[in-house]
Protein backbone atom coordinates (compact mmCIF):
# COMPACT_ATOMS: atom_id res chain seq x y z
CA UNK A 1 0.00 0.00 0.00
CA UNK A 2 1.20 3.51 -0.80
CA UNK A 3 0.33 6.94 0.99
CA UNK A 4 1.20 10.07 0.04
CA UNK A 5 2.03 12.43 2.63
CA UNK A 6 2.43 15.74 2.00
CA UNK A 7 3.52 19.19 4.07
CA UNK A 8 2.96 22.56 2.95
CA UNK A 9 4.57 25.70 4.69
CA UNK A 10 3.17 29.37 4.58
CA UNK A 11 4.05 32.12 3.97
CA UNK A 12 7.29 31.31 1.82
CA UNK A 13 9.30 34.44 2.69
CA UNK A 14 8.34 37.19 4.94
CA UNK A 15 9.54 39.87 6.12
CA UNK A 16 9.53 41.61 9.93
CA UNK A 17 10.38 44.53 12.20
CA UNK A 18 13.04 44.01 14.32
CA UNK A 19 11.36 42.96 17.76
CA UNK A 20 8.25 42.19 15.60
CA UNK A 21 6.86 38.65 15.59
CA UNK A 22 6.50 36.32 13.17
CA UNK A 23 4.07 32.88 12.56
CA UNK A 24 5.23 30.43 10.22
CA UNK A 25 2.66 27.99 9.41
CA UNK A 26 2.97 24.28 8.54
CA UNK A 27 -0.11 21.84 7.47
CA UNK A 28 0.42 18.31 6.52
CA UNK A 29 -1.85 16.70 4.72
CA UNK A 30 -2.23 13.28 7.35
CA UNK A 31 -2.21 14.28 11.18
CA UNK A 32 0.67 13.45 12.82
CA UNK A 33 1.52 12.25 16.07
CA UNK A 34 3.08 15.68 17.78
CA UNK A 35 6.03 13.86 18.96
CA UNK A 36 7.36 13.11 15.67
CA UNK A 37 7.21 17.07 14.58
CA UNK A 38 10.46 19.64 14.33
CA UNK A 39 11.35 22.54 12.99
CA UNK A 40 14.83 23.27 11.54
CA UNK A 41 16.79 26.75 11.02
CA UNK A 42 19.36 27.35 8.15
CA UNK A 43 21.53 30.30 8.05
CA UNK A 44 23.19 31.27 5.00
CA UNK A 45 26.18 28.54 4.34
CA UNK A 46 24.81 26.36 6.99
CA UNK A 47 23.44 23.26 7.80
CA UNK A 48 20.14 23.23 9.24
CA UNK A 49 19.88 23.41 12.64
CA UNK A 50 17.43 21.36 14.89
CA UNK A 51 15.00 24.63 16.75
CA UNK A 52 12.25 22.90 17.99
CA UNK A 53 11.63 19.08 18.15
CA UNK A 54 8.24 17.40 19.57
CA UNK A 55 6.19 20.14 18.28
CA UNK A 56 7.09 22.72 21.61
CA UNK A 57 10.45 21.62 22.74
CA UNK A 58 13.14 23.81 22.39
CA UNK A 59 16.74 22.30 21.37
CA UNK A 60 19.62 23.07 23.49
CA UNK A 61 20.70 26.48 22.13
CA UNK A 62 17.69 27.69 21.05
CA UNK A 63 16.51 30.87 22.34
CA UNK A 64 13.23 31.31 23.97
CA UNK A 65 11.85 33.59 21.45
CA UNK A 66 11.25 30.72 19.29
CA UNK A 67 8.08 28.65 20.34
CA UNK A 68 6.59 25.96 18.23
CA UNK A 69 2.78 24.59 18.37
CA UNK A 70 0.42 22.68 17.36
CA UNK A 71 -1.73 19.39 17.08
CA UNK A 72 -2.55 16.98 14.25
CA UNK A 73 -2.46 18.17 11.07
CA UNK A 74 -2.03 22.18 11.73
CA UNK A 75 1.79 23.40 13.50
CA UNK A 76 2.74 26.58 13.91
CA UNK A 77 7.26 28.56 14.42
CA UNK A 78 6.46 31.95 16.45
CA UNK A 79 9.71 34.01 16.56
CA UNK A 80 8.67 36.81 18.82
CA UNK A 81 10.66 39.39 19.28
CA UNK A 82 12.90 39.10 15.84
CA UNK A 83 16.49 39.59 16.07
CA UNK A 84 18.71 40.25 12.95
CA UNK A 85 20.52 36.93 13.13
CA UNK A 86 17.05 35.12 12.76
CA UNK A 87 17.15 35.56 8.86
CA UNK A 88 17.80 32.50 7.87
CA UNK A 89 15.16 29.47 6.06
CA UNK A 90 13.43 27.31 8.32
CA UNK A 91 12.07 24.14 7.49
CA UNK A 92 8.90 21.86 9.35
CA UNK A 93 9.33 18.07 9.73
CA UNK A 94 6.93 15.40 9.90
CA UNK A 95 7.86 12.58 10.33
CA UNK A 96 5.17 9.23 9.32
CA UNK A 97 4.62 5.64 10.81
CA UNK A 98 3.46 3.95 7.10
CA UNK A 99 3.04 -0.07 7.84
CA UNK A 100 6.21 -0.71 9.62
CA UNK A 101 8.40 1.61 7.65
CA UNK A 102 9.30 5.03 8.78
CA UNK A 103 8.78 7.87 5.89
CA UNK A 104 10.82 11.16 6.37
CA UNK A 105 9.30 14.23 4.75
CA UNK A 106 10.50 17.79 4.76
Amino acid sequence: MELEVSLTQQPAAVRADIGGSVNINCRTSQNINSNYFSWYQQKDGQTPKLLIDRTSTRASGTPSRFTGSGSNSDFTLTISGVQAEDTAIYYCMGEFYISSTYSFTQ
